[in-house]
């Protein structure tokens, strides 16, 4: 057979082919007038739009009925949003020179600290290079090298497997539902095409993604769209569905149990089972009980059934390993991260699967039935293996490390779960740089808030006021009532830097309680 290289290639037998409103200006905070980043802009449609003389920011706004408007189609058409101009380190400044701690990474997202110059000049050396081409015809050093660097970063469980590389985290879960689809395919098990999943879980805004998630709100207005695959249970400790006296040793079997039923129940039918190894935002970093990981393992290997893990937000040193899955030393068939694969500098997200997946392809019809314009863009992938080798060198895998009190990852769940005093918090949890902070009325019967008061939304705007940037959340507790934050700082957050934050972090708690 013909073995193909350690990026996943869509040929692997080179071969083979293939209404009225009032208009208005809204002012948006003052910047600095001697702004180098602001200048840049002049005579520009950015000029046209926002910016006055004195390099101060106008948005042309359009006032509805609905609120604000902006020719930039926000998440938001009814908040003004502070303007970002620039980020050192774990801090964000916006045009007012109002400077933020990022407690949160943006959305878990930068992990090597904002405004590193050795990145912005490794894009700028490869844009003059080669800045683009097309993966159906031609493959490139970047592209090469970046892939074999990280499946050696994966561990030797994917040695002799290849990488996918796309342009996020959804894109790369569609990708790699689409891999176990082909996969079974090809060896001869065609039948199969259900992927099963977990309620309260998150993989991704496109339509597959959304498919195989359980994420509540995000998926409402779009089920008419949505191909319904069968979701199991999530263990989840502070809300277990079972009795937990024995502190979750025992219920992780019985969550289980339910994917045995479930694959049992689809006929044959099953390809494979998407799980995230620590929840992200739904359900705000929840680890797994013990032993419930390798059962899942264990059932998917007996059935057949490929298991993917979804590494988006836990995956490139998050949890203080490589991958959150190392923690339970559990082996998926297909891993798939992005986030802090570049840790924000470009989009970038990457499909990686094991020598059986990739086998399976190149014996078969040698084709990847799947492809992107951008998939293995070269500047992405420069600024990726760039970002793995500062990883590396800085050891921040290690600092992330939260089973180690000298660590900042230690220095953060000491300092987090000093919270557990305040009259609201009902839960403190999570792994590595990775942590949730769960809000309840009542902390004996662990009653939720009601959704419509967004407690947590109240916390992060409160916190915002003081300087604090972090992800407020809401439907933990069923999927529409139960606020959390997320906690994810860059790992090159200080110790000092911690017990700040986790100081304004107490007081706007306080704000919104008052």
């Amino acid at each position: 057979m013909t073995r193909c290289l350690p990026v996943l290639q869509r040929n692997c037998h080179p071969e083979r082919s293939e209404g009225s409103a009032f208009r208005g200006k809204l002012q948006i905070p003052r910047c600095a007038r001697d702004d180098s980043s602001l200048r840049e802009h002049r005579g520009t449609a950015f000029d046209r739009h926002y910016l006055q003389s004195d390099n101060s920011f106008v948005m042309q706004s359009t006032f509805t009925h609905q609120g604000l408007r902006s020719p930039l189609l926000r998440r938001s058409l009814r908040k003004p949003y502070p303007v970002a101009v620039r980020g050192e380190g774990v801090y964000l400044w916006d045009a007012d020179g109002k400077r933020y701690l990022d407690f949160s990474a943006s959305a878990a997202v930068n992990f090597i600290g904002h405004g590193v110059r050795e990145i912005a000049d490794v894009m700028v050396e490869q844009s003059r290079q080669v800045e683009f081409v097309h993966s159906s015809q031609f493959t490139t050093p970047v592209a090469e090298e970046f892939a074999a660097e990280l499946l050696d970063f994966a561990s030797g469980h994917f040695r002799g497997g290849a990488v996918f590389f796309t342009s996020g985290g959804s894109e790369a879960i569609e990708a790699a539902l689409k891999l176990a689809r082909q996969y079974q395919v090809e060896i001869g098990q065609a039948k199969r095409h259900q992927v099963l999943s977990r309620n309260q879980s998150y993989h991704g805004s496109t339509l597959g993604a959304l498919a195989v998630s359980g994420n509540r709100k995000r998926r409402e207005i779009y089920l008419p769209m949505v191909r319904e695959f069968a979701h199991i249970g999530m263990p989840y400790c502070y809300r277990c569905d079972f009795d937990c006296a024995d502190g979750c040793r025992n219920c992780g079997q019985q969550y289980a149990v339910e994917l045995d039923h479930a694959i049992e129940a689809t006929n044959g039918e099953a390809a494979a089972f998407i799980l995230e190894p620590v929840s992200g935002a739904t359900l705000g970093a929840v680890t797994p009980p013990p032993g419930y990981l390798q059962s899942i393992a264990e059932i998917c290997r007996r059935h057949g059934v490929l298991l993917i893990a979804d590494e988006v937000m836990t995956g490139m040193g998050r949890t203080g390993r490589n991958f959150a899955c190392e923690h339970w030393d559990i082996a998926p068939d297909i891993l798939v991260t992005a986030k802090g694969l570049s840790s924000g500098y470009a989009p970038l997200g990457a499909v990686i699967a094991t020598r059986k997946v990739v086998d399976a392809i190149a014996d078969g019809s040698g084709a990847l039935l799947h492809g992107y314009t951008y998939n293995a863009h070269p500047v992405s992938l420069a600024v990726g293996r760039a970002v793995l080798r500062r990883i590396q060198s800085q050891n921040l895998v290690h600092a992330a490390d939260s089973g180690a009190a000298v660590t900042v990852g230690g220095a953060l769940k000491t300092a987090l779960e000093s919270l557990r005093d305040l009259n609201i918090v009902g839960d403190v949890r999570g792994i590595g740089l990775l942590w949730g902070v769960e809000f309840v009325q009542d902390k004996k019967t662990k009653q939720p808030f009601p959704p419509e008061r967004n407690l947590a939304g109240q916390i992060g705007e409160a916190c915002r006021k003081r300087g604090l940037l972090v992800y407020p959340m809401q439907g933990c507790a069923d999927g529409v009532s139960g606020d959390h934050i997320l906690i994810a700082p860059p790992a090159v957050i200080t110790a000092e830097q911690i017990a700040w934050a986790v100081e304004q972090l107490r007081k706007g708690i306080a704000d919104t309680e008052r």
